[in-house]
């Protein structure tokens, strides 16, 4: 049995190579084909064209690059259609992936779609999921809120936890071990610097991340930074962060192991939003989530959205304890004095909310990534039986 996958991000590469493995350990000779990162070429896919390609966001970031991806688009229907797999299997990245569903289900009425990460339809947007039913068959979710929303719209839908609660936890000594092997003293503050994995998103939030590095090491002259990026940005991030007051320690497309231990050594992280606050959750490291994009995105992103944060670990919690700061919020006035509280008063709070997210997610269960694999492939048998 053969499958297609597509992956646009690093967080949907993970999310793919540990949906392969579990393919791979239901069904040993299962082949994959499709477009994917770094972590499913390891696991035996040969992407069609480099991942990096569809790691944009928003409108304005999207349109000088709108003939090309639409280039792209063709060209992966077309690639789908001719591996003619058991079922295609999008992760994520819907502006792509729901366009090349749209061409393969016009083709091929008959051909299974599944789409890993429901859309946040609870958050904005929600007549995203109906409009999703006319090419996905079935949904794979990380939330245990969502599988509802998609059996409304009138696709099937098994909550399948969230990939971040199969990655190890790093042990107090790993954390020690990291703070020594790169010259941080045990108790120098140490903050964990996320800008995100997306160009766009290193040259907007860089800038102002650089002058909260410079307003926190006044109140801290032993401040030491760690700077977690994939490596494709590595040149543009050292660029970038060049004339910091603190320079960072940048690691380059870290892997599992070395990106947790930095995690679980920081006394706190300043991150992006998106889906990294559930990582450092996992490590148990309070964090500040700062977030701004182009103005027309996020204007549009204000009129639409339905809730009152973003953040995933204050939705699963159902909790508002970690602060945001996003759009014009997303200046060093505001969020230095937040990392600052943090960094020297302690985030109890913060600890009581990130253990209830991973027990809500899924934590101490059967991995998300065979959980995902036995849900396609369940959902495949019944579309066999019912045909």
């Amino acid at each position: 049995m053969n499958f297609f996958l597509i992956a646009g991000e690093p967080s949907g590469d993970r999310l793919g190579a540990a949906l392969m493995a579990g393919l791979r350990q239901l069904l040993p000779d299962a082949g994959f084909a499709g477009i994917g990162g770094p972590a499913m070429q390891a696991g035996g896919l040969q992407s069609l064209f480099a991942m990096e390609e569809l790691s944009v966001m928003g409108i304005a970031e999207i349109a000088p690059k709108y003939f090309h991806l639409k280039r792209r688009i063709r060209e992966s229907a077309e690639a789908v259609l001719a591996a003619g797999p058991a079922a295609l299997i999008t992760i994520d990245s819907p502006d792509f992936c729901l366009r090349v569903a749209k061409l393969v289900k016009a083709a091929r009425p008959d051909l299974p779609v599944v789409h890993y990460v429901a859309p946040s339809v609870w958050a904005w947007r929600p007549g995203r999921a109906q409009k999703m039913a006319r090419v996905v068959d079935h949904v794979l979710a990380l939330l245990p809120f969502e599988p509802p929303y998609m059996q409304a719209a009138g696709m099937s839908c098994d909550f399948t936890g969230h990939p971040v609660v199969s990655e190890p936890e790093a042990s107090p000594a790993a954390a020690q071990a990291f703070r020594a092997r790169h010259g941080i003293g045990a108790e120098a503050p140490l903050l964990a610097v996320l800008p995100g994995s997306r160009r766009g998103e290193i040259a907007r939030l860089l800038p102002p991340f650089g002058e909260t590095i410079a307003a926190l090491q006044a109140d801290l002259p032993d401040l030491r930074l760690v700077l977690p990026t994939p490596g494709y940005l590595e040149e543009t991030v050292r660029a970038a962060t060049a004339g910091w007051a603190v320079a960072p320690l940048i690691l380059a497309a870290p892997d599992v192991a070395t990106r947790t231990a930095a995690f679980a050594a920081a006394d706190a992280a300043l991150a992006a939003s998106g889906t990294v606050s559930l990582e450092l959750a996992a490590q148990n490291c309070p964090m500040v989530i700062a977030y701004d994009m182009a103005p027309l995105t996020l204007w549009l992103m204000r009129r639409m959205v339905q809730i009152d944060t973003v953040t995933l670990v204050n939705l699963v919690s159902q909790t508002r304890v970690v602060p945001e700061f996003i759009g014009k919020d997303c200046r060093a006035g505001l969020v230095a004095p937040a990392l600052l509280a943090l960094l020297t008063s302690g985030a109890a709070a913060q600890q009581a909310a990130m253990a209830l997210t991973m027990e809500r997610l899924g934590r101490g269960g059967e991995p998300p990534g065979l959980r995902a694999a036995r849900s396609v492939l369940g959902f495949i048998s019944r579309g066999r039986i019912s045909g």
